[in-house]
């Protein structure tokens, strides 16, 4: 079972899915680049779904511009299965004198099963307060958990949210994502969560294809983690040539079971409706078939289809 928006579908419904983009964000680490407006955000939406996808994560956690309803009426509005995130985003993501730096582990864990079982705030600025509504009256919820780390250091902030992500993960089944800094610190991660009783295979490392090593990228699948390739469209980092032959790497070395593939676009100067480029299209038109030339149809298949599927599933 997959928890969307909408309620709770079968891992069979579910189809080519994008691991990871977010339609709204607000965060004092991207000024100006505030993806903020629904009727934007809806229409960059559609661009997406056009280009093969029927299902997407939207990847902002608590406190940083999330809107469940509008998630929900966008969701209803494209046909694409929505995946919510609850969590709290890496420290430096949070102005000083935000309302969550004085969360212990406990009274974020509360929060965030609350957001998976009873459905998310309509406001965060109020998380005890009404609940948001669909279209259809019913309950929006969240279906994976997220949490971040630093540049080779979880802070303190950074292992509270870890600490509460785990027991939110024990009493809900639901996967999690942990934002990595070039992907430092990635089996850190996974073994302060499997201290906590978070099975590698129930993680997902977003921008693991930032730092662009097979070696470590195949004993990170080995102990059954989920590797986030999130990183295309970004030259200044890694080309997209570099990705490709990191992809393809991997998927030679056996490890292509564990590949799931988002855009992570973010930025209203990186979308299409809001003015920018080159917009959630990208992976499906102009990347996936380079990548398909690369490693075949059936591995990218799996990386779209069976590997999301697989790690979406509520395991509780």
């Amino acid at each position: 079972m997959i928890r969307t928006v909408l309620g709770d579908i079968e891992q069979t419904a579910l189809g080519a899915t994008d691991y990871h983009e977010h339609l709204f964000q607000v965060s004092p680490l991207l000024p100006g680049d505030e993806l903020d407006d629904e009727q934007r955000s809806c229409a960059e939406a559609v661009l997406l779904r056009d280009s093969g996808f029927a299902a997407m994560v939207d990847a902002t956690p608590f406190g940083l511009g999330r809107d469940p309803a509008a998630v929900s009426r966008i969701s209803a509005e494209t046909g694409l299965h929505v995946i919510a995130a609850t969590g709290r985003h890496r420290e430096a993501h949070y102005a000083p004198g935000h309302p969550t730096r004085e969360a212990d582990a406990e009274s974020l864990a509360a929060l965030f099963i609350a957001d998976v079982v009873d459905g998310m705030p309509a406001s965060d600025a109020a998380p005890s307060a009404a609940r948001a509504v669909g279209p259809a009256g019913g309950p929006v919820r969240a279906g994976i958990l997220k949490g971040g780390t630093d540049y080779w250091r979880i802070s303190d902030f950074e292992h509270t949210t870890l600490i509460a992500i785990a027991a939110a993960h024990r009493e809900t089944g639901a996967a999690v994502m942990v934002h990595l800094e070039f992907c430092t610190a990635a089996h850190e991660v996974l073994d302060l969560l499997g201290a906590e009783g978070v099975a590698a295979d129930r993680v997902v490392l977003a921008h693991a294809d930032r730092d662009p090593d097979p070696g470590l990228h195949v004993s990170l699948a080995e102990r059954g983690a989920h590797l986030g390739y999130d990183g295309f469209a970004r030259p200044r980092t890694r080309s997209d040539a570099e990705l490709l032959a990191l992809t393809a790497a991997v998927v030679d070395r056996g490890a292509g079971d564990r590949i799931v593939l988002g855009g992570d676009v973010a930025r209203r100067s990186r979308y299409i409706a809001y003015g920018g480029m080159p917009g959630l299209a990208y992976l499906g038109d102009r990347y996936l078939p380079r990548l398909r030339e690369a490693v075949g149809d059936e591995a990218v298949e799996r990386m779209l289809t069976t590997n999301p599927a697989r790690l979406l599933n509520l395991s509780a």
